[in-house]
C-alpha cells in the first residue's frame, strides 16, 4: 500500500469480505493450508493477515466487513443473467467466511450482510453516512463498481499485484486512470460492460472511447439523449444497445440509503476475546498469525482457561528480590537465605540444540527471591561449583521444557536432576490444542501477566540476550528474567489443581517426564549418519532428476521446451500443446498440483506425465537427503529434536531434521533410510515396531468381536480387505494392493465417507459406498463404537485415551457446520491416536528402564511413530530383542495382543521388517 499518512482518529474502514476472501484464497495454495482434520483454511489465514495489514497501516477507531448473503438480490429479479458467468464456489473455499466471520466477531469487529442486496450496497451505504459525518472512509474492494463512492473524503483501497498489494483510488487517481470523475465512473462501465458481472456493454467501445462520449456530452444521460449525433459503426453499435446500457447503469449503481440498523458510531472496534481467539487459531492450527493479531487486538475479556481454577490459587507474582550471583560468596549466601528443602523454579536462557547448548543466563527463583547468574561458564572454579552444586542438589526443580535446560546446561558439564514439575508438558497435557507451551506465553495465558513486558520479552524459552549485569544491580532484562523464573512457581500451583481435578496428574509426573528424561538422552546421543552413503543418494538422485527431465522434454513435440518447475510453462504444455483433459480451474489457470497430476497421469497414462512425476519425486528426495547431510554434526551424528507439545494426540514430533517424514513406501525413500548406521563400538541397529497397533487399539474400545477374533486369530486385516477390494484370493493380493488398502481400513474406522473412500481408491463412490457397507457389516461394533464416541463427546467437551489424555473440543456444539464437523473428525481420531501415542511413550520409558537396569551397553536412538531404533552393543543382540520385546507388550492388557516386530542390520533400511 505504501506509506500513506494514517488518521487515527474518525477513520472508517470498510472492507468487502467475500472480495477480500476470495483474493486470499487465490493467493495461497489450498493443500498449503489444511488442517489435519481436512478444513482448508487458506482463504482464512490470507484474509485475516490483510486486515491486520489494514490495521496496522491506517490504524482506523472504525471497522465493518460486508458481506454478500448469496448471489440473489434485487439485481438478479431484475437481470438473472447477473453474474452468471461466474465459476461455482470451489469446494475448498466453502465454509471459510463462517470461520472468517467468526474471527471477526471475536476481534470485536462488526460484520453485515443484507438478504436481497450485495456487499457493495452496505459498503456504499455506510461510506455516504460516515462521509456526512465528517469522517474518512477507506473502503477496501475489488470491485471497481465502488469507485463511484470515493469522494474527498472517501479513497477506494483497491487490490494492486501482489496479495497484500491495494493501491489507493482517490478522485485524483480515478479520473487519471479513466478519464471521468469517480461519480461517473460506473457510467463509462455501462457503456463499456462488466464481464464479472455478465452485464455485456456496446460491441467496440472501449474505455476512452466511453470516456470521450461522457465527457463530450456531459454524462450518460445527455449521450444516450444525443446517440443520434454519434456517427459510424460505434454510433449505430450504441444506437443498438442502449437498453443494454441503460440495464448496465440500473445494475452498477449502488444503494446508499439501505436500513442496516447500525450506522458509523456504532463499528467502533470492541474487545478481542483473547481466549475464544486462540481457542479458534488452534482448531485451525495458526501459528505465528496469532501473534500479529494480537498486537493489533483491542483490549477485551480474559477468559479464563477450562477447567476453571479456584479463586484461591496464586495470581500473578509480585517482582521477587534480585541477587546477581557473580561469586561463591553470593551463591552461597543466596541459597542459606532460601533454605536446603526450598521448592525452586529454574529458569535457563541460552541454546538448547542438542549437542550444541549454550547458557547465557540461569536464573534460580523462589516465590520472593531470585538468584540471577550471567555467563556461568566465565565464573572461577568455586562460584561455578557452588552454582552447580545448588542447581543439581535441588529435589524439588520446577522447570519449563526442563529438557532444553538440560540440553543447554550439558554444556557447562551438569547433568540437571530430573524435575519434580514441568509447567510446559502439565499445560500441554491439559489443553493440547493450544500452540505455544513457552513460559512467557503460559504466564500471559494462564496468570493474566506478561513477565516480559513490552520492551524485548523473552519471544521463546532459550533466548537470552545474554547480557551482563551491571555493577549498581539488576538490570532490566535481569529483573523480567526473575519474574519469570518466581512465576514458574505460581504456574505450577495453578496447574498441579487442574491435574487433579481431571484426574490427569499422572499423565505429566508417570508419562511426559518420564518420557522426556529419555527424550534428552536419545537427542543427545543422535544417531550415527553414513555421509558418503547420502552424499553419493544425493548425486544419484540430481542425475536422476536430469535424465527424468530430459526424458519428459523428448515426449513432447519437437521444440518444445519447459521448465519443469513453473506451473504457467506447465501448463501451456500439458493443455495446449498436449491438449490433455483440464484438471481443477484455479485464478492462475489449470492447477498442477501434484494431486492432479497423478490423477490426470492414471487417466491417459501420458508419457511427458510420466517423466514430470518421476521428476518430482527425485526432487523431493533429493532436497531430504540434502537436508540430513547439512544436519550430520561434527561427531558424524544426525541430533533430532522430539517435541512432546506440537500434535494435540500425543504424539512426538521431529525437527531439525524431521525424521518422521522419511518416506517408506518407495525403494528410492527406503533408501535413504541406508544412510543411518549402526554408530561405532556396535555391531548392528535394532528396528522395534507394532503390528497395526491402531486397528488393534480400535479392536479393545470398539469389542466388536469380529475385529477382536481376527487379531487373536493372526488374520491378516489389511490383505483380507485388501481381497475384497480387488476381487482377489487372499494368498494372490499384492503387497501394493495390501498398502493401498492399508490406508482406507484406517480411513473407515475413523468415519471416512463413502466419498472420500471413492476418491482415495480411484473408484466410482457407489461401488465405495458399498465396500464401506460390506466393511461394517463385518465390524458393526466399529460403526457403533464411532457413533458412540462422537456422542460421548459432545456431552462431555472432550474425548480421551485409554490413559485418560484429553482432548478438548467445543466445537462439537457448534452451529457452524464446518467446525462441527472437523471437531467430529477430530473426536474420533483422538482416542485411537492418542492411545498408541501414549502407549509408544510408556514402552521407550520402560525400554530405556529395563536396558539400564541390566547394564547392557545399548542403548535408544530413536522413536519414529509406533517404532523405536537402537544400536546393538556387541554380543546383547538376543538380550536385547527379549527385553525390547517384552517392554514394548507391557504397557497395557487388551483384548487383543500387542504385536512386536524386530529386525536387526548394519543400517536403518536393513533392520526394517
Amino acid at each position: 500500500m505504501g506509506s500513506r499518512v494514517s488518521c487515527v482518529k474518525d477513520t472508517l474502514l470498510i472492507i468487502d469480505g467475500h472480495s477480500m476472501a476470495f483474493r486470499a484464497f487465490y493467493a495461497l495454495p489450498a493443500d498449503g493450508f489444511r488442517t489435519s482434520t481436512g478444513q482448508h483454511t487458506n482463504a482464512v489465514y490470507g484474509f485475516v493477515s490483510m486486515l491486520v495489514r489494514l490495521l496496522e497501516q491506517e490504524k482506523p477507531e472504525y471497522v465493518a466487513v460486508a458481506f454478500d448473503v448469496s448471489r440473489h438480490s434485487f439485481r438478479t429479479e431484475e437481470y438473472p443473467e447477473y453474474k452468471g458467468t461466474r465459476d461455482a464456489t470451489p469446494e475448498e473455499f466453502k465454509g471459510q467466511v463462517g470461520l472468517i466471520r467468526q474471527i471477526l466477531g471475536m476481534m470485536g469487529i462488526v460484520s453485515l450482510s443484507k438478504e436481497g442486496y450485495e456487499a457493495d450496497d452496505i459498503l456504499a451505504t455506510l461510506a455516504r453516512r460516515a462521509a456526512d459525518e465528517g469522517m474518512r472512509v477507506l473502503v477496501a474492494s475489488g470491485d471497481r463498481d465502488t469507485f463511484q463512492t470515493v469522494t474527498d473524503r472517501v479513497t477506494v483501497l483497491y487490490p494492486g499485484q501482489g496479495a497484500g498489494d491495494l493501491r489507493p483510488m482517490t478522485p485524483e487517481a480515478i479520473e487519471a486512470k479513466y478519464g471521468v470523475p469517480p461519480q461517473r465512473y460506473p457510467e463509462l462501465a455501462a457503456l463499456v460492460g462488466e464481464t464479472s458481472d455478465n452485464l455485456p456493454g456496446v460491441p467496440g467501445v472501449g474505455p476512452k472511447t466511453a470516456a470521450q462520449w461522457i465527457q463530450q456530452f456531459d454524462g450518460l444521460e445527455n449521450l444516450l439523449a444525443r446517440a443520434d449525433q454519434i456517427g459510424g459503426k460505434r454510433g449505430q453499435a450504441l444506437r443498438d444497445h442502449m437498453e443494454d446500457v441503460r440495464r448496465n447503469r440500473r445494475l452498477n449503481r449502488l444503494l446508499t440509503d439501505l436500513d442496516l440498523e447500525v450506522g458509523p458510531q456504532d463499528l467502533r472496534r470492541g474487545g478481542t476475546d483473547r481466549g475464544a481467539l486462540e481457542g479458534l487459531f488452534d482448531t485451525l492450527e495458526f501459528g505465528g498469525l496469532r501473534k500479529r493479531v494480537m498486537q493489533v487486538a483491542v483490549a477485551g475479556p480474559t477468559e479464563a482457561a477450562e477447567p476453571t481454577v479456584a479463586q484461591e490459587m496464586p495470581g500473578p507474582v509480585e517482582e521477587p528480590v534480585v541477587v546477581l550471583g557473580s561469586d561463591a560468596a553470593d551463591i552461597e549466601s543466596w541459597a542459606e537465605q532460601v533454605g536446603a528443602d526450598e521448592p525452586l523454579a529454574l529458569w535457563v536462557e541460552g541454546r538448547s540444540a542438542p549437542a550444541a547448548g549454550r547458557v547465557d543466563r540461569i536464573v534460580l527463583a523462589t516465590r520472593t527471591r531470585a538468584l540471577v547468574v550471567e555467563d556461568p561458564a566465565l565464573l572461577d572454579s568455586a562460584a561455578e561449583r557452588a552454582l552447580h552444586d545448588l542447581v543439581t542438589g535441588s529435589t524439588d526443580l520446577t522447570c519449563a521444557d526442563w529438557k532444553g535446560a538440560w540440553h543447554a546446561c550439558r554444556s557447562l558439564g551438569w547433568d540437571l536432576p530430573a524435575p519434580a514439575f514441568d509447567v510446559s508438558l502439565a499445560a500441554y497435557v491439559l489443553r493440547p490444542e493450544q500452540r505455544s507451551y513457552e513460559a512467557p506465553d503460559l504466564v500471559s495465558r494462564i496468570l493474566g501477566t506478561d513477565p516480559g513486558g513490552q520492551e524485548g520479552a523473552t519471544d521463546a524459552l532459550f533466548e537470552g540476550d545474554g547480557s551482563g549485569a551491571a555493577s549498581e544491580g539488576p538490570d532490566s532484562s535481569q529483573k523480567r528474567s526473575a519474574l519469570l523464573a518466581a512465576s514458574l512457581l505460581a504456574l505450577r500451583m495453578r496447574l498441579e489443581s487442574e491435574l487433579a481435578a481431571t484426574g490427569a496428574t499422572d499423565l505429566v509426573t508417570g508419562m511426559e517426564i518420564p518420557v522426556s528424561l529419555v527424550l534428552a538422552r536419545m537427542e543427545a546421543l543422535g544417531i550415527a549418519a553414513d555421509s558418503e552413503e547420502l552424499a553419493a543418494q544425493s548425486t544419484g538422485l540430481g542425475q536422476d532428476m536430469e535424465s527424468a527431465r530430459q526424458a519428459a522434454v523428448a515426449a513432447l513435440p519437437e521444440g518444445t521446451d519447459v521448465n519443469l518447475a513453473s506451473p504457467k510453462q506447465l501448463q501451456h504444455v500439458l493443455f495446449d500443446v498436449l491438449a490433455l483433459p483440464k484438471t481443477k480451474k484455479t485464478k492462475t489457470g489449470w492447477t498442477t498440483n501434484a494431486e492432479a497430476l497423478q490423477d490426470l497421469f492414471e487417466r491417459t497414462g501420458n508419457e511427458f506425465l510420466s517423466h514430470l512425476l518421476a521428476h518430482r519425486e527425485r526432487t523431493k528426495l533429493k532436497q531430504m537427503v540434502d537436508s540430513l547431510l547439512s544436519c550430520v554434526a561434527e561427531d558424524g551424528r544426525i541430533h533430532t529434536t522430539f517435541s512432546q507439545v506440537v500434535a494435540a494426540t500425543g504424539r512426538l514430533a521431529s525437527a531439525d531434521p524431521n525424521l518422521q517424514n522419511i518416506p517408506a513406501r518407495t525403494p528410492d525413500g527406503l533408501r535413504i533410510r541406508s544412510g543411518f548406521v549402526a554408530g561405532d563400538g556396535f555391531e548392528a541397529l535394532m528396528s522395534a515396531d507394532y503390528s497395526q497397533i491402531e486397528m488393534r487399539i480400535m479392536a479393545h474400545l470398539s469389542e466388536d468381536a469380529g475385529l477382536v477374533e481376527a487379531f487373536n486369530s493372526g488374520e491378516d486385516l489389511h490383505r483380507t480387505m485388501a481381497a475384497m477390494v480387488f476381487g482377489v484370493p487372499v494368498d494372490e493380493v499384492s503387497s501394493e494392493q495390501r498398502s493401498r488398502i492399508k490406508a482406507t481400513s484406517y480411513g473407515l474406522a475413523y468415519g471416512l465417507s463413502s466419498y472420500g473412500l471413492s476418491a482415495q481408491l480411484r473408484i466410482p463412490v457407489g461401488e465405495a459406498a458399498t465396500l464401506r457397507e460390506r466393511y461394517f457389516e463385518r465390524f458393526g461394533g466399529v460403526r457403533d463404537y464411532l457413533a458412540r464416541v462422537v456422542e460421548q463427546a459432545r456431552r462431555n467437551g472432550w474425548t480421551q485415551t485409554m490413559f485418560g489424555r484429553r482432548r478438548y473440543l467445543p466445537d462439537l456444539t457448534s452451529e457452524n457446520r464446518q467446525r462441527r464437523e472437523m471437531a467430529e473428525r477430530a473426536a474420533l481420531n483422538a482416542p485411537i491416536q492418542g492411545s498408541a501415542a501414549d502407549i509408544i511413550k510408556m514402552a521407550m520409558v520402560e525400554v530405556d528402564r529395563r536396558i539400564r537396569e541390566a547394564g547392557l551397553g545399548s542403548r535408544l536412538l530413536l522413536q519414529i511413530h509406533d517404532e523405536l531404533l537402537l544400536d546393538v552393543a556387541p554380543g546383547e543382540r538376543e538380550q536385547l530383542e527379549s527385553i525390547v520385546r517384552e517392554a514394548m507388550a507391557s504397557p497395557v492388557a487388551m483384548s487383543v495382543p500387542l504385536e512386536v516386530a524386530v529386525g536387526v542390520g548394519g543400517d536403518w533400511m536393513a533392520a526394517a521388517h
